[in-house]
């Protein structure tokens, strides 16, 4: 994510129309902001998230009043931030809801939250003006959700204590986002299911050896070894009826040689 500007008016203790240039802040690839105390930088902190987020991190979250106390009845109160984001370059502009005086009369008016979300470049499209619409693209964009964002971007004054101390669940969950890790897990996924299915390819093999070291037995007119056959087993099978094919042929030929000898002598006979 790159920020390129943020306007705020009427917002926080901005009574009028700020910018802050951030591509020009940026361009050494480095900036700080520093101030004396109250001088408005988690100001500008919390006005990036309330365009994003349409909420401030911290206990400053609790509080509606976002528009000054001291700026003019005329001036509006907004954030408008523009930004890029995973190649998209993208402008939302978020206004709170807040208490206004009366253009006429006396007394105020309930001025309601708006928010508009207006693509740039890297991406075609009308943009956004429902509230929800606008949250769900910035949630899919950025891929976490407010408080994960507050909690590693926008990290409030005393919070990262709290971050520490989350469950390891959390702040696993919210690292794998953060670090992208979800292509690890895919990986582990993939080689969990090939494991599986290797397994099963040996089981099937399994039977098959066994069914065949027990016809082999059966044949060979022995027992079939415990825990199945191996190669020395039937090596050594093999040899045996080796063995026992060269005593055959040997007997097959004395009695062969013992029948022509008695064949002759019945013909004398």
């Amino acid at each position: 994510m790159k920020l390129h500007e943020l306007v705020v008016s009427g917002f926080g203790p901005y009574a009028g129309v700020e910018r802050v240039d951030f591509d020009r802040l940026g361009a050494d690839g480095l900036f700080l902001l520093h101030g004396d105390t109250g001088a408005g930088k988690t100001t500008l902190l919390d006005a990036v998230a309330f365009a994003l987020f349409g909420k401030v991190p911290g206990a400053r979250g609790d509080v509606k009043r976002l528009r000054c106390d001291y700026a003019h009845r005329d001036t509006p109160t907004f954030v408008e931030l523009e930004l890029t984001v995973r190649g998209r370059r993208l402008r939302v502009k978020r206004s709170p809801e807040y208490d206004r005086p009366k253009k006429r009369g006396d007394g105020v008016t309930r001025q309601q939250s708006q928010v508009s979300l207006t693509w740039i470049s890297g991406w075609e499209g009308e943009g956004h003006t429902r509230i929800d619409e606008v949250a769900r693209e910035v949630d899919d964009l950025l891929g976490m959700t407010a408080e994960q964002f507050f909690q590693v971007v926008l990290l409030p004054q005393g919070e990262f204590a709290r971050f520490l101390r989350a469950e390891t669940a959390e702040r696993e969950k919210l690292l794998e986002k953060l670090f992208g890790t979800e292509r690890f897990l895919d990986v582990e996924r993939w080689f969990r299911e090939r494991r599986r299915e290797r397994k099963r390819e040996v089981d099937q093999l399994a039977l098959e050896h066994r069914d065949l070291v027990q016809r082999v037995a059966e044949v060979a007119l022995e027992e079939p070894p415990e825990g199945g056959g191996d190669a020395e087993w039937l090596s050594s099978l093999l040899k045996r009826l080796d063995e026992a094919e060269r005593e055959a042929d040997q007997v097959a030929a004395e009695a062969v040689a013992r029948r022509a000898e008695a064949e002759a002598a019945w013909q004398a006979a």
